[in-house]
């Protein structure tokens, strides 16, 4: 009845839904079943068969099928051969192959007959941009080796030694490796392949071969039976012991995986050894497979899956009226290929229709999510790291594309968040190495066979007691020798080398041109007073510095002050004079402003004279005792000890300044006066400093001048800019230190304007280079480093005045004009005030008989000389004066007195009391 009504209802769709749907659909599967991924596979594709045919929600009643055919891996053509048998037979798709090889035929052949390929063959070269009928079914090496990347960088490890299987898998495979490594600034320094077939006496020189090189990081990317051979022959060379790190690709997890029992002595000699596996989150499908005794490794559960992706992709393509229908290719009709019949091969019409259906589907599985990107790829593709320790496996770790990190979280946990990149969030778990040792490898060592270093070094001209070459022996000597030499002996291996003077010794070499035959490698290092510049670490590593090397401005200076009348030197002669004059000026002026109410500024003339010197210059020290009455010669006071006060502060400066520091005769102080005049500027040969001034500060190539030796220092800097010499030199401070040493009438004008270190130069990535740095970082911290600087570099007592040099130019009276014309002011003022009381009241004290006619004068005119007269008396004191009654005295009494600072007058009428205000 349900059956009638959907006809009912839904005619067209089942009808359509039900002559689409044949009983049974034949896949294909192409596997190499003596291999332990094929068997593995194998298992797989049997259990997902039985769970499709038995789930009645899939595919609805149609049984699915899977012809499995063996193929040999080990021999290509007739791999290759045994597949195109294979694709005669009419089948919609095919699970497989598992090698690379095959995989690479087949797929041309899968895009001819449009037939999809559900592939897990991780060759990263396959892709679905050539093949579009490739359907990769698990991750693919790029993304296992990025995890391998990834824990060699985590490590620190800067180059690995790659052993791989001489076939598409292994070759490709390591050249993923090696983009990844560079990614990360690491390096493969040294690969070696390998054929399946290779001898047990082959495989011992190749591990012989390794065991000489520097790296102790080898990477073995083979399959599983030529990658058990390697770890046993490897252990009995003693290549599994400490320092060494094996990292095995996920051939040995999946062995491990596949086999319960393995022997005590295959597992005894990995021990130590890590190991990816791709990531499968713990699932109940997963466990379900697992109780069924399966024993699936992780490519058995991506296989599982691969089986399970067709199937629904078929249930969908028969909903959609998807038909299964094959014609014939005329184009191979007509070819004969003897025991190959190209004829028999047919095209799937619907091919491309069934491709869509797979690259659509989307559920979890037992690997995990299925679902594809746009490039055809799983997403979230993940990595378990591995590290085997006694009878088992421990994971330290996982590895996500989601992060492209290494984490201790589980991938599917980190699917729930955003993606955090942050390098500071890397961590594993602490591992066991080979030895037993849970300390890291250093993952290096200089190897015993190891061609002698050519070391460079700069012959130089000048400032030998940073490098020399002794022409009768040829032996290098100087600091950065010693420095070098001590930090090789800290190392914990020899290194053997011999130095290779670089330049003339008739002048000094241009450091570029010494790093630069690094970089071409003509020599295998350069050290010496090599500076580390920007452009330099561009192409080269540098150790840690061993000395810091700032550039410094040198400059003529002045001697010491050194005779007995060094106190007069903060003033100028002119500055000298106003102030000794302005002193008697303010004498002058406060005794004028006091002299007739002050009895302190009044007596002999030569009590007077004394008293305005005396007065005038005590107020140097705020020690002045006469005390002043008169309101304006107190505010002319108050002006003048201001102005006292700031003279005497400047003075103490200025001496204290000259007494203690020399002088720069240079009007360079620093590096913005460098970079704004016009003054010619010395540098020495071969110093960095030239082209650090044209390119950074664009100072004009006409302005520099090339110094060689200490001498040409001072000689330039004594005869000037004027006679042809130099204004100033700029130099890297060691230089500088060693040059003053001797040298004491030129000192540092202002300070470092860059900070740099010397180094010693490696080419990239060179493990010499780390290990260097921590021995220089040593001889730092147990007092070598000091102990070498004070054999080659210690100064005299010269130096000890040229360290850091500032200009205190004698203080002159333009700085000081303001505050003299202030007290000017101040004092012409009270004067023209002071004065105009006086005549005031000089012309209300004259009576009018006083005034005389000049003869021949009809203006009548007082007397300069009683004016002054008038001026020069003493103030006449204040009176007291009485109020009473005429002719009798009032009593005595406190109320009857009153007190009035003002002179009383005669009282004129008798028994009044007058009171004149």
């Amino acid at each position: 009845m349900l059956v009638l009504l959907s006809l009912f209802l839904f005619p067209s769709g089942i009808c359509k839904s039900l002559a689409a749907r044949p009983s049974v659909v034949n896949i294909g599967s192409i596997l190499r079943l003596n291999s332990t991924t094929g068997g593995v596979a194998a298992v797989a594709i049997r259990a997902a068969l039985e769970d499709i045919n038995s789930d009645t929600t899939v595919l609805n009643g149609t049984a699915l099928k899977v012809d499995m055919r063996d193929t040999n891996c080990d021999d290509g053509f007739l791999g290759m051969v045994e597949a195109l048998q294979f694709m005669e037979t009419d089948v919609i798709a095919i699970i497989g192959p598992q090698c690379s090889t095959i995989a690479h035929i087949i797929s041309y052949v899968a895009n001819e007959l449009q037939v999809p390929l559900m592939s897990f063959a991780s060759d990263a070269t396959l892709s679905s941009i050539q093949f579009p009928f490739f359907v990769r079914t698990m991750p693919s090496d790029l993304y296992e080796m990025a995890a391998v990347a990834a824990v060699v960088d985590y490590y620190q490890w800067k180059i690995v030694t790659a052993i791989y299987i001489d076939d598409d898998y292994g070759r490709n495979g390591i050249a993923a490796l090696d983009d990844e490594l560079t990614a990360r600034r690491c390096k493969i320094s040294y690969k070696v392949g390998f054929p399946s077939n290779a001898k047990r006496s082959e495989l011992l020189n190749l591990l012989v071969t390794v065991s000489n090189m520097e790296s102790r990081v080898i990477v073995l990317h083979t399959g599983v039976d030529p990658g058990l051979r390697f770890l046993s022959l490897a252990n009995g060379l003693n290549m599994m012991g400490n320092g060494y790190v094996w990292i095995a690709t996920d051939w040995l997890s999946s062995y491990l995986d596949a086999n319960s029992s393995v022997p005590a002595e295959t597992i005894n000699g990995m021990q130590g050894v890590l190991t990816v596996r791709p990531h499968s989150p713990n699932s109940k499908m997963k466990s379900n497979l697992m109780s069924n005794d399966l024993r699936l490794s992780a490519y058995g559960f991506y296989v599982y899956d691969s089986v399970w992706t067709v199937a629904r992709a078929l249930d969908a393509f028969f909903d959609d009226g998807g038909r299964i229908s094959f014609t014939n290719d005329s184009r191979l009709h007509d070819e004969t290929g003897g025991s190959l019949h190209l004829e028999a091969m047919s095209i799937f019409d619907m091919g491309k229709r069934l491709l869509g259906k797979i690259r659509q589907v989307n559920f979890t599985g037992a690997s995990g999510q299925v679902q594809f990107n746009a490039q055809g790829e799983l997403i979230h593709p993940a990595y378990d790291i591995i590290s085997i320790i006694g009878n088992g496996v421990r994971t330290i770790g996982f590895w996500s594309n989601y992060t492209r990190l290494l984490s201790t979280v589980l991938p599917e946990d980190l699917y729930l968040k955003p993606p955090n990149t942050s390098l500071a969030n890397q961590h594993l778990y602490d591992v066991i190495w080979p030895g037993e040792t849970a300390q890291k490898p250093r993952g290096w060592v200089f190897p015993s066979n190891a061609k002698e270093l050519i070391i460079g070094v700069p012959n130089r001209f000048s400032f030998k007691a940073f490098v020399t070459l002794d022409n009768a022996t040829g032996k290098m000597t100087g600091y950065c020798i010693d420095v070098f030499t001590q930090a090789l002996a800290l190392l914990p291996y020899p290194v053997t080398y011999r130095f290779q003077a670089f330049g003339n010794g008739t002048a000094n070499p241009h450091y570029d041109q010494l790093v630069q035959k690094v970089v071409d490698n003509e020599f295998d290092a350069a050290i010496g007073d090599i500076a580390i510049t920007m452009s330099r670490t561009q192409t080269l590593d540098f150790t840690q510095p061993f000395i810091e090397s700032g550039l410094v401005i040198l400059a003529p200076v002045k001697k010491h002050i050194t005779n007995s009348w060094a106190f007069l030197q903060p003033f100028t002669l002119g500055m000298w004079c106003v102030t000794g004059l302005s002193f008697l000026v303010v004498g002058v002026v406060i005794w004028v402003l006091e002299h007739r109410i002050n009895d302190e500024f009044r007596g002999s003339p030569r009590q007077q004279l004394i008293t305005i010197v005396w007065f005038s210059f005590s107020t140097l020290f705020f020690a002045h005792r006469e005390n002043t009455m008169s309101t304006l010669g107190r505010g002319v006071l108050i002006i003048w000890l201001f102005v006292v006060l700031i003279i005497q502060s400047s003075y103490t400066a200025s001496l204290t300044s000259i007494l203690t520091v020399q002088q720069l005769e240079t009007a360079i102080r620093g590096i913005d006066d460098l970079k704004n005049s016009d003054y010619p500027i010395g540098f020495q040969v071969g110093s960095f400093a030239e082209e650090y001034m044209v390119k950074e500060l664009n100072i004009s190539r006409s302005r520099l001048k090339a110094l060689g030796s200490p001498e040409e220092y001072a000689d330039n800097l004594k005869l000037g800019p004027k006679k042809g010499g130099v204004m100033a030199i700029v130099d890297e401070r060691p230089y500088v230190e060693l040059f003053l040493s001797t040298y004491c009438k030129i000192a540092v004008a202002g300070s470092d304007f860059t900070s740099r270190g010397w180094g010693f130069a490696f080419p990239r990535d060179s493990p010499l280079q780390v290990d260097l740095s921590t021995a220089i970082l040593t001889l730092s911290e147990n007092g070598e480093l000091q102990r070498i600087h004070d054999k080659w570099l210690k100064t005299s007592d010269c130096s000890a005045d040229n360290t850091e040099f500032v200009d205190s130019n004698q203080l002159r009276l333009e700085s000081f004009m303001g505050l003299f014309l202030i007290c000017g002011v101040a004092c012409v003022l009270a004067l023209l005030i002071y004065f105009g009381i006086m005549l005031r009241l000089y012309l209300k004290h004259e009576p009018p008989e006083s005034i005389s006619v000049e003869p021949g004068s009809s203006k009548p005119k007082r007397s300069l000389k009683r004016f002054i007269s008038f001026v020069d008396d003493k103030e006449p004191p204040k009176q007291k004066r009485s109020l009473y009654l005429s002719g009798t005295s009032l009593p005595a009494t406190p109320s009857s007195n009153v007190d009035i600072e003002r002179p009383v007058r005669p009282i004129r009428n008798v028994g009044v009391i007058n009171i004149e205000s």
